[in-house]
């Protein structure tokens, strides 16, 4: 199994939190919640 590590942060400018993947260029999501963006 691949571990990957994953970045979260809050944008001011979208007001959501932001989940990106260093590793796998492209791979994010977002939510309202950090639990949403994961």
């Amino acid at each position: 199994m691949n571990r990957y590590e994953i970045i979260i942060y809050w944008s001011n400018e979208d007001q959501v939190f932001v989940a990106e993947v260093p590793e796998l260029p492209g791979c994010m999501a977002h939510g309202n919640s950090y639990e949403e963006a994961l």
